[in-house]
Parts: structure tokens; C-alpha cells; sequence
């Protein structure tokens, strides 16, 4: 097996947050996650409400975050997480929150 830029172990997800979670630090809240975890990515506030996350990396440390981010920070109400698993890119540098 040949990987150039992915352990064999390593994953990209894509996730659309529900809820309320624009306004309450949820942004801020996944950052420190993500960063924790060692995660590489982004999460940013979509026009219709929702928060995007886009994260790579352990798949183990993924999980983790994806249950992070069901409980979300003090305000917020998460409705709903739509999870879409890609293959890893190494594209992404470090973990930021865009605007």
C-alpha cells in the first residue's frame, strides 16, 4: 500500500449543523475542539443558519468531534448533524473558523 499525505487511518468528514448555533460560540466551541483533537479544517456560519464543519484527520479523533458537536456549547440547541465522509485530502494546514 502507497499513501503520499494520508495515514492509512485518517478521514475527511463534512458536516452541516442544524439549530440554533449561529450566535451562541458554537464556532469558537468546535475550534477548541478540533485544535484539542488535532484536527485540520474549518468551521464557518452558512447564510441559512446552519454551521459547516469541515475536518480532517485520525478517523478516531473525528468521531469524538462528531459527538462534541452534537452537545455543542451553553445556548445552543443542535437539532440536527449531517455527516458526509470524503477521503482525505491533506489539503488544510490547521484548524480555522472563517466567517
Amino acid at each position: 500500500m502507497i499513501l503520499i499525505g494520508a495515514h492509512p487511518l485518517n478521514a475527511r468528514i463534512r458536516i452541516n449543523v442544524s439549530g440554533v448555533v449561529q450566535g451562541v460560540g458554537y464556532r469558537y466551541y468546535t475550534f477548541r475542539i478540533a485544535r484539542k483533537l488535532s484536527l485540520t479544517g474549518y468551521v464557518q456560519n452558512k447564510p441559512n443558519g446552519t454551521v459547516e464543519v469541515v475536518a480532517e484527520g485520525e478517523k478516531s479523533n473525528l468521531l469524538r468531534l462528531i459527538e462534541e458537536l452534537r452537545i455543542g456549547p451553553p445556548n445552543c440547541s443542535v437539532e440536527n448533524l449531517s455527516i458526509k465522509w470524503e477521503p482525505p485530502k491533506s489539503d488544510l494546514q490547521d484548524f480555522r473558523i472563517l466567517k
